[in-house]
């Protein structure tokens, strides 16, 4: 199981010393085996690794660069596919693992270079809400960032990030499996806040926007990434049902709207860094990812529409500052 000794110890002289005893019972009632009919077989999969060090770990690589293909033999190799398949399916990536191409279904990539530009993450303690098995996380220590702290509560992608943290080693990037709202008081310790693919699972929008905001210090920023539609002022799109084959979606914004929720929340020059319409090469199914994805999502005839008849995804990346 991952192991969070080092961020308590890393929150012991911050803004976030009272988290540690707070946050034990609750990752430990997590990862509880019976919390989760998977988990043994999890662990068993964690354990049966092969215990490689890799020759170089390169965070700034758009895939993951751990190790090279050179460190492996054949055997070796195949063992190490069949190991990380046991933890299907692949989200958020790519990695490249000592020359396997762990190819995700999103190019989460993409995403990363539409942003980093407008982001000065050197030095900066970073909360990462819903942040899946750590992909971005690696990438912000990669461009600069001291501490990362992830939050998703979906133990399969905790477990991939405990498999990909034994090769990549005890860097400062960690995921716990809570929920934001099970964090403590965030006592304005964090620099910059996170929550990409979040917002439209959430009932109350401005609810979330002012959990982010409480977990900032002065001067810190609220990096969104979600899903918006084409429109003005107070456009909002509530789907009856499901949103391209995707539960939970309440309320889905014009970029206007958005902004206008941020402010409300309380951020300041809240600004667009980015509007992308999602395509099929961006989000697809792959050898790491086999299930329905994009490209099922979409109306057949008409790539404009999801197959419930909605305009299809396109996603804006906004920031506000405290």
């Amino acid at each position: 199981m991952p192991d969070y000794e080092c961020l308590y110890n890393a929150l012991a002289n911050t803004p976030l010393s009272h988290w540690p005893s707070q946050l034990r019972g609750k990752v430990k009632a997590a990862l509880d085996p019976a919390s989760h009919g998977d988990l043994r077989f999890w662990q068993a999969a964690l354990n049966a690794l092969p215990r490689i060090s890799p020759s170089s770990v390169e965070l700034t690589a758009d895939c993951l660069r751990i190790g090279d293909s050179t460190q492996l033999s054949l055997g070796q190799r195949e063992l190490l596919i069949e190991r990380l398949k046991a933890f299907h399916p692949w989200r958020k990536g790519p990695f490249c693992l000592f020359g396997i191409h762990l190819d995700t279904e999103w190019r989460s990539d993409w995403k990363w270079n539409r942003l980093r530009d407008a982001l000065v993450l050197k030095g900066k303690r970073i909360l990462d809400v819903g942040c899946g098995n750590g992909y971005y996380g690696w990438r912000m220590l990669g461009d600069g960032a001291d501490l990362v702290v992830g939050v998703d509560p979906t133990l399969r992608f905790v477990m991939q990030y405990a498999a990909l943290s034994r090769f990549i080693g005890p860097v400062p990037n960690y995921v716990l499996p809570l929920r934001l709202e099970e964090l403590p008081e965030g006592n304005g310790g964090f620099d910059t806040v996170f929550s990409m693919g979040v917002l439209y699972h959430r009932r109350d929008p401005l609810e979330h926007l002012t959990q982010l905001k409480a977990h900032l210090g002065e001067g810190g920023q609220v990096v969104l990434e979600t899903l918006v539609i084409q429109g003005e002022a107070k456009a909002i799109l509530a789907p009856e049902g499901r949103y391209a084959k995707m539960r939970n979606v309440w309320n889905i914004p014009s970029v206007t709207t958005l902004k206008d929720w941020m402010r409300k929340a309380g951020l300041r020059d809240v600004r667009t860094i980015d509007v992308t319409p999602t395509t099929v090469e961006e989000q697809r199914p792959t050898e790491w990812m086999t299930f329905h994805s994009l490209p099922h999502f979409l109306d057949p005839r008409d790539a404009k529409r999801t197959v419930e008849g909605y305009p299809a995804p396109i996603r804006a990346v906004v920031i506000g500052d405290l």
